[in-house]
């Protein structure tokens, strides 16, 4: 985590205490991921805001780094968030139990509605397909997006081996494999592992598998990671533990598209060579979108919070700050990331007609046929539960 984001969270922890003696329609509460959002962006959207609207706002950050304990909040305690940014089976969970306000943007003009003009055909499908009842494009705007597959290390990893979820159960790479912390996106790629000859025998499909809570799937996963604990787990990823990667410390990491070009980046600064792969039995494209909860105070600053987000140089500034690809389909946004260090791969699914053939780098938007054996993760209602249980036992059971 950037320096200046310990420093906002911990200023906004303190100023939270003195909302009450404010005008609320002067303050905006944002809830967000840790590491997620580029420096100065808040300071900028205040003056934005007031220039737009004559009003002047004072955002209060807050970050969280487990979906499950900001829905508590908001569930629960009834927090009075504008705007927060879930992941998309959370997103689906609130749609579900009617926890989030619908967006609304005809006060906003046109010359400014950077949510209109920019949102990806592909990111608005896929959002569509959260709830075939509810359309969640009606209720969230993406934020950023991308794919669950392996950092690795190529001084001792290669690609073959790192081509396979079963990577992490590798007896030759005992007590150097990182997992991340996060049940469900550990869950989904390590069933669809285990799920290979149903897959092609046609008896399931992906998007199946993402919805399977069933006991005997649970019992399966859960046995396939305790083996992966007996052969030697090195820790469970949560925020910092990408950091063992770049020193050398742990060589396989099943993780996040984003915090494997964090990783890249800062491991080549000290001659650590990692590279990322979505394995060939297939894997999960996540997102995380801003939505404004129903105990939301200050909704036009959410939705004007919102909007900005979505225009391009601040979707370019996000990206580069945090190493995530932002879910916008404009023009400057792909021109921005466009590198001729790297062969040219079909982008057509996410920016139309004339993307067949960019330079971009991979890890950050993959190629088409990466993307065709990728399916969207599903809210569990109530099984839920088994999932976290099942977890905590896989985890105590080192």
């Amino acid at each position: 985590m950037k320096k200046f984001l310990r420093i906002s969270a911990a200023l906004a922890a303190l100023a939270v205490s003195a909302i009450s003696c404010t005008d609320r329609t002067q303050v905006l509460k944002v809830y967000n991921w840790s590491d997620y959002i580029a420096e100065d962006v808040l300071e900028d959207f205040e003056q934005w805001y007031e220039a737009q609207t004559g009003e002047k706002i004072k955002v209060i950050y807050q970050t969280f780094d487990v979906n499950e304990s900001m829905l508590s909040k908001i569930e629960i305690g009834h927090e009075d968030f504008d705007v927060v940014c879930p992941s998309d089976y959370i997103i689906e969970r609130m749609l579900n139990t009617g926890d989030l306000l619908p967006l609304d943007f005809a006060e906003i003009p046109d010359s400014i509605n950077y949510i209109k003009m920019n949102r990806a055909p592909y990111i608005e499908g896929m959002f569509r397909s959260i709830n075939p009842d509810i359309d969640a494009n009606d209720y969230s705007v993406a934020y950023m997006w991308g794919t669950t597959g392996i950092i690795y290390n190529k001084k001792y990893v290669t690609p073959e081996e790192a081509s396979t979820w079963n990577v992490i159960r590798n007896p030759k790479f005992a007590n150097k494999v990182l997992i991340k912390d996060a049940p469900r996106d550990v869950y989904a790629p390590v069933l669809i592992y285990l799920k290979q000859a149903e897959l092609a025998a046609g008896n399931t499909t992906l998007a199946s598998l993402m919805r399977d809570s069933s006991d005997e799937s649970i019992a399966a996963v859960k046995d396939y990671l305790l083996s992966v604990v007996k052969n030697g787990v090195y820790g469970w990823e949560a925020d910092f533990g990408k950091e063992d990667l770049t020193k050398d410390r742990a060589w396989v990491s099943l993780n996040w598209s984003g915090d494997a070009v964090w990783a890249i980046d800062e491991a080549k600064n000290v001659g650590v060579d990692l590279d990322y792969i979505v394995p060939e039995e297939g894997s999960t494209v996540w997102f995380d979108g801003w939505v404004i909860p129903k105990y939301a105070k200050n909704v036009k600053a959410a939705t004007y919070f919102i909007d900005f987000m979505c225009r391009p140089d601040i979707a370019i500034r996000n990206m580069d700050e945090t190493g995530y690809v932002a879910a916008n389909g404009a023009r400057e946004v792909l021109e921005s990331q466009i590198d001729e260090e790297y062969e040219p791969i079909d982008l057509t699914y996410f920016f139309g007609e004339g993307a067949d053939s960019i330079r971009v780098n991979p890890v950050l938007y993959p190629d088409a046929k990466v993307i065709a054996r990728c399916a969207l993760e599903h809210d569990w209602g109530q099984d839920t539960e088994k999932l976290l249980t099942m977890w905590q036992e896989v985890k105590g059971a080192e």
